[in-house]
This record gives C-alpha cells, structure tokens and sequence, in this order.
C-alpha cells in the first residue's frame, strides 16, 4: 500500500494497489465510511459529500458523530482535504484529535447552516487550519 500524492486539491488516498483504483468512485461508495483519526479513534461516520457544482469540485464531507443506530447525534462539515481516503481498511483518516471534534461547529440535520454562505464556509475552514477549496489552483 502506497499512498499517493494529491495531483489535484482534495483527500488524499492510500491505495491498496491489489484492488482497483479509487480515483474515480461514486460519491455513495464513500457514504457510511468511518472516519478515524491518527490515534485509531473514531470520530464519526461520513453521511453526505456535498459538491461545489459550478467549482466542479467536492467542497466538504458531512460527518455525524455521537449518534446511536442513527438517533441523535450533530452533524460536522470536514474540508475534503482533512480525509485521507484508506482503501485497505474502507475508512478515512482525518489527522485531528477526537476533542477537535468536540468542540467543533456543528448542526443537526433538522437545521443545516447556509452551506452556500461563504461568511459559514469560511469558518469551517478557519477552525480546522485548512485552506478553502475554492482558493486552490485547478492543477497541481
């Protein structure tokens, strides 16, 4: 297993390269994966990835965390470029601790934030030290 470099801006991969390659996946297949972190906790499940269209691009993965057979639980926006998409182990690996988590703007999935908002998404990405998606070049 290998993991390769980001030509274009997103999750990066490790790639279990006994398989087929995950360069191009529908966006369900990924739905449901856990997401872990370096210290092999769990920090939730993915539930949606949403798409910048006009971008063509993926802006960010919806994660649930602290939910019971689906009940409950709040709903977290991950930059896609946090994941770490592990093919091997069908999960993704987000480099941050469970307490970054925690204590991370959230919502429930009654009431989503304005995602198109750029003030909310902007945000996002300020409390995870990421850069937005919308920011980065089209080609490595």
């Amino acid at each position: 297993m290998h993991e390769q470099p980001n030509a274009a801006p997103g999750a990066a991969i490790r790639i279990n390269s006994s398989g087929p390659g995950p360069r191009l996946m529908t966006a369900n297949t990924l739905e449901g994966n856990a997401v872990i972190n370096q210290a092999d906790e769990t920090l939730g499940t993915i539930t949606d990835i949403m798409l910048d269209v006009p971008q063509g691009r993926i802006a960010y993965a919806v994660m649930t965390s602290g939910s019971f057979l689906g009940m409950g639980g709040k709903l977290f926006a991950l930059p896609w470029n946090l994941l770490t998409l592990d093919t091997e182990r069908k999960c993704f690996i987000c480099d941050i601790a469970k307490e970054t988590i925690s204590n991370a703007p959230g919502f429930d999935k009654d009431h989503w934030p304005d995602v198109a908002e750029l003030g909310w998404q902007q945000d996002v990405h300020s409390y995870y030290g990421t850069q937005p998606h919308w920011e980065k070049n089209n080609h490595a």
